[in-house]
């Protein structure tokens, strides 16, 4: 399995924005930003979630919401406030909302088959 970034802006409630580049990670569910970048467009918790990583390990991390732009689009979306050496990450509830799935195998984003059934 490769490894695939893609860059985009994240903007804070009032309007100011940082650079991002995410790693695609359809195992995540929610994107996260790291300490640096939600501190700097001032983004606060809302509330907190239990999550397990790949190890079987269970962590809870703050989630607040953001706006996230990228050349694929632009979306509000739920993000774990990452902590100190945490690297950003695009999870698939962001993906979701911008009609977007990933393709493993030639590592790009495609537009997803909507459904209104």
């Amino acid at each position: 399995m490769g490894i695939t970034y893609i860059d985009g802006t994240a903007r804070g409630p009032q309007g100011k924005e940082e650079n991002v580049s995410f790693l695609v990670d359809s195992g995540a569910t929610y994107s996260l930003l790291p300490a640096p970048v939600w501190e700097s467009v001032g983004l606060v918790a809302t509330r907190e979630q239990s999550f397990t990583l790949a190890d079987g390990t269970t962590i809870r991390r703050n989630i607040s919401e953001c706006f996230l732009v990228l050349s694929q689009g632009e979306t509000h979306t739920p993000v774990i406030l990452g902590e100190p050496g945490d690297e950003a990450l695009l999870g698939v509830v962001t993906l979701e909302e911008l009609g977007l799935v990933f393709n493993p195998f030639s590592r790009t984003l495609h537009p997803m088959r909507m459904m209104l059934a």
